[in-house]
């Protein structure tokens, strides 16, 4: 009689090359900011990290031809927090996840499906349907895997962690925030020699 053998087990993939580095300064009320860094997968969606980096850096100075806003996260809040699921933040003209637009002028198409909701701490783009991306963007707290093929994941949460953990808990399963979680301060910083070591999320 032969032994049974224990099932195996597919590994969770590495994630992309990380190409930049994000950072966003958040403050819950108006207490001390606490910082994020992100990680960009540039390779794979060169064009959804484009339009994140800009965003974050706040480089373009003219109003978006849209909204009339700046094209620009920083004093942007976090609108929707949804404990055991998701924060969602981006949207810079409205503040209450009906607004924002791209760098590109209104929306844009998916780029890439490549990378799974297989871990938390995910950054992906908020899309009303198909091809239809914009400002607004969230963070996963947890495996999600019915998103798949349906939201393009760009990036990762490298440091801060413990902190999206504190936020999800000002939000509710309504998703409405238990008070204002405001990105004070955002921008790029230069990659640390462990970005180019494999990351398994």
């Amino acid at each position: 009689m032969k032994k049974a053998m224990p099932p195996q087990m597919d590994p969770i993939p590495t994630l992309p090359e990380i190409t930049h580095r994000i950072y966003f300064q958040i403050s819950i009320d108006g207490q001390p900011p606490q910082k994020v860094v992100f990680g960009l997968f540039g390779t794979i969606a060169p064009k959804t990290v484009e339009n994140f980096v800009t965003l974050s850096t706040c480089r373009i100075k003219e109003p978006g031809p849209l909204t009339g806003k700046s094209l620009c996260y920083r004093h942007t809040v976090f609108h929707r927090i949804i404990p055991h699921f998701v924060l969602q933040g981006g949207d810079f003209s409205h503040g209450d996840g009906t607004g924002g637009e791209s760098i590109y002028g209104g929306r844009f198409a998916d780029e890439t499906f490549a990378v799974k909701f297989n871990r938390p701490y995910l950054l992906a783009m908020s899309n009303a349907g198909r091809n239809s991306n914009g400002s607004q963007f969230f963070i996963t707290v947890v495996k999600a895997q019915w998103l798949d093929q349906k939201h393009v994941v760009f990036g990762t949460v490298l440091e801060g962690r413990a902190f999206i953990d504190e936020l999800e808990g000002w939000g509710t399963y309504g998703g409405m925030t238990q008070g204002k979680i405001e990105i004070v301060d955002c921008g790029e910083e230069p990659l640390q020699p462990e970005d180019k070591e494999p990351h398994y999320g």
